[in-house]
């Protein structure tokens, strides 16, 4: 009875400390804890190391000169000021070896994936680090438990809270399908170019994506874009967000890109 009335009391205290606003800058009600979205984050990360069939991750050994560009791309954008949780979550990356597949994610916690259809199909670092930054912002904001704290069931999330292992494999496995809302994607965008906009890259620099699915004529086959915004409008929002905030970076690194990604297999 002791350990219920706690229980409860713990959901009370988080429900209101949650209502409008949660950790890492997002707004809406977020029932997980920062750590609990990094324990969330290590489980999903353990599934998919589980499962080399369905993402063969490149070997990080081998393929140092792709993940060290890669990372430090992250680098410059953790280290714009600007990410909420940058000292609290891992950021780690691997690259999935999968050439038709155009997506990339980011688990609670910060464990990105990025595909190497992705990064083939993007042409310069601007581009990659608006990507990075967009699944960046995903984490940083807490999209993923913010949205299981309206998809499951309040005594779901209180197990959870309690530590029931059946509950937390429940979530775990959720998280793997989980597809994030228009809202979210929208305030992903904007806080790429807001991450950006301290570097010296082009701010609206994960418009580059979009800009090239529509002059490829396939936006409404992507996994990247299922339950998206329309590319229309992302396009237009990020550059006119890098506008009304005076983002004065223009790089794009065209030579160092192609350079990577010709140590792709």
């Amino acid at each position: 009875m002791k350990l219920k009335f706690i229980i409860y009391s713990t959901f009370i205290a988080l429900f209101v400390a949650s209502c409008g606003s949660s950790s890492g800058g997002g707004k809406g009600i977020n029932l997980f804890t920062v750590q609990q979205d990094k324990e969330l984050g290590a489980q999903v990360a353990a599934e998919i190391a589980s499962d080399p069939k369905t993402y063969p991750v490149l070997d990080s050994t081998r393929y140092a000169s792709v993940y060290n560009y890669i990372y430090n791309v992250r680098n410059k954008i953790l280290n714009s000021g600007n990410v909420s949780l940058k000292d609290e979550f891992q950021w780690r990356i691997q690259v999935i070896h999968d050439d038709s597949t155009l997506n990339a994610f980011c688990t609670p916690g910060g464990y990105i994936y990025v595909y190497t259809g992705i990064l083939k199909f993007l042409e310069s670092e601007d581009q990659l680090a608006g990507v990075i930054g967009h699944e960046i912002a995903h984490a940083d904001m807490r999209h993923s438990t913010r949205q299981m704290t309206t998809m499951y069931g309040i005594q779901t999330l209180l197990d959870v809270l309690a530590g029931n292992r059946e509950s937390i494999k429940t979530i775990t496995a959720g998280l793997l399908q989980l597809k994030n809302s228009r809202s979210h994607e929208t305030e992903a965008d904007e806080r790429s170019v807001h991450y950006l906009c301290n570097t010296d890259y082009n701010a609206s620099g994960g418009a580059g994506f979009f800009e090239k699915l529509q002059a490829a004529g396939n936006s409404g086959t992507i996994e990247f874009l299922s339950t998206h915004p329309n590319p229309d409008n992302r396009i237009e929002n990020y550059h006119n967000l890098k506008a009304t905030k005076g983002c004065a970076g223009n790089k794009n690194y065209v030579a160092e890109y192609k350079a990577m990604i010709n140590k792709l297999p």
